[in-house]
């Protein structure tokens, strides 16, 4: 009893099977690259606190803390609303900005290799605005600086890439564990006074809402040129300008309705 061949049937199945070698073979890989915005920001933010350390030693008088600081009377009659994203390039302490910035090293490469240059400076931007908006209207009496706005943004920019790529991703209920650990030992220490919670919250809330809005979904083509895997982000362009600005102008709002007051 004979067999009937087809050609074009084994051929069809030999691609199948090659293609389906290689979906095995596709793994998940950070996008090596030089994290530019990272290196600016600790720059740029060393270069203020050392600007902090000369006009006070010079004139008695910390200038850049003076006019940069979120104070709710200066941005109320005085309408001074830059104060309410400037905190983040300023510190009080040596020993604040040194934990801040070693955050941010810590978070940062990751992360704008995954969002790109320009998309992480506006995410570390708006989550240092959204924890100063939350501090504006929930601690009013407190004159807040520092970096902790923005980094808790990067925290929950952290859990949510987790959150929305877990299937793609090893152990990411172990990682968000740790992340929500990090985050309840932070909130507690400021429990104990002098810092500003709020502050940490509500760059955590806008981290949070951003990442879930517009935060990368990871997704892979093959290469046309060397027939290898590729990981891109498949969130449109359009969607993480529009929601850039949606969440800027809500936290913005939110802040001029508490100032009308």
């Amino acid at each position: 009893m004979s067999e009937n061949y087809n050609p074009e049937e084994t051929i069809e199945t030999e691609q199948k099977s090659e293609e389906k070698e290689q979906q095995q073979r596709v793994t998940f890989q950070i996008i090596q690259g030089r994290p530019i915005v990272t290196y600016i920001l600790i720059g740029l933010t060393a270069c203020v606190y050392l600007a902090q350390a000369l006009t006070k030693w010079k004139t008695g008088v910390d200038i850049p803390l003076a006019v940069g600081a979120k104070h709710n009377g200066f941005i109320i009659y005085r309408h001074q609303y830059w104060r309410l994203i400037t905190p983040v390039f300023i510190h009080g302490s040596i020993t604040h900005i040194l934990f801040n910035m070693y955050a941010l090293f810590t978070l940062g490469p990751s992360l704008e290799n995954y969002y790109g240059h320009w998309d992480f400076l506006r995410f570390y931007l708006i989550s240092g605005f959204c924890g100063n908006v939350f501090s504006f209207v929930f601690a009013p009496q407190v004159l807040s600086v520092g970096a902790s706005t923005a980094l808790f943004g990067l925290i929950g920019a952290q859990a949510m890439f987790l959150y929305k790529n877990r299937r793609i991703l090893r152990n990411y209920k172990a990682a968000l564990r740790n992340i929500a650990f990090v985050l309840i030992v932070n909130l507690a220490i400021g429990l104990s006074g002098g810092i500003d919670n709020w502050g940490h919250l509500g760059g955590l809330a806008g981290g949070l809402l951003l990442a879930w809005m517009c935060g990368p979904e990871i997704g892979f083509i093959i290469d046309a040129n060397d027939k290898k895997p590729r990981m891109i982000n498949m969130v449109p362009r359009k969607r993480i300008e529009i929601s850039c600005l949606l969440v800027t102008v809500f936290f913005a709002a939110f802040a001029f309705a508490f100032a009308g007051r």
